[in-house]
């Protein structure tokens, strides 16, 4: 069994879906009657929908309604779920690691459904070992709690770990673990955003990451 694992967050990262949940979120909150600016939407996203809500619409709000907001966001965004974006250089990243011998993990608050077809979007089944999904952890990114799950998954102390995402949330999540972090531009996000937040290098997408794989974290912990 390999003594390493790399750690993925889905959304920005390996699909390029960040924008169709901006414009679900901007829709159902309209639809509920709240006006949300898309700026802040997005940079809320990566969060689990109730941090989420609760960043957007204030902890004083009617939580009565989160339901039927995450409801709507859920219906919106699965009108997408058959023609999902997949990020360039995704699927050959996960594959090149998976041949190098490390273990792959996919980190995500995703639902079960919306896992679904991410995942089969993605295609790359043969390369992922394990889903450390939302389902199963209490509190979402930046808690550590997710990554700290997808290490005991794989039996890998943080040392020997690297985690990939496109969000501060990501790399706050991974720094509270002891991970080294990844920042990818894809999400949206600038590059100072995710380097304060934790990342240790930042690329433009996981292609880019692929074509200098040799000189990135993923070297350093495997020869460590």
């Amino acid at each position: 069994m390999t003594d390493r694992v790399a750690l993925f967050d889905m959304d920005g990262t390996l699909t390029d879906t960040n924008a169709l949940h901006v414009v679900a979120w901007w829709e159902a909150f309209r639809q509920a009657g709240h006006t949300v600016p898309t700026a802040a939407i997005h940079r809320a996203i990566g969060l689990g929908a109730t941090d989420l809500l609760e960043r957007l619409l204030g902890p004083d709000r009617d939580t009565e309604g989160d339901e039927a907001l995450k409801s709507a966001h859920t219906v919106l965004y699965g009108t997408w779920f058959g023609r999902i974006p997949v990020l360039p250089g995704a699927r050959d990243l996960l594959r090149e690691l998976a041949d190098r011998d490390w273990r792959i993990v996919v980190v995500t608050s995703a639902g079960d459904t919306e896992l679904k077809a991410l995942l089969r979007a993605l295609d790359a089944d043969d390369a992922i070992t394990d889903i450390a999904g939302g389902a199963h952890v209490t509190q979402g990114k930046p808690h550590p709690e997710q990554v700290e799950r997808a290490l005991r998954m794989a039996s890998v102390p943080a040392e020997r770990a690297v985690f990939v995402g496109d969000s501060v949330w990501d790399m706050r999540a991974a720094a509270r673990a002891g991970v080294a972090a990844i920042g990818l531009l894809s999400g949206g996000l600038p590059k100072a955003d995710l380097t304060e937040a934790g990342a240790g290098e930042v690329y433009r997408d996981p292609a880019e990451l692929l074509d200098t794989l040799d000189d990135s974290a993923f070297a350093r912990v495997a020869s460590g």
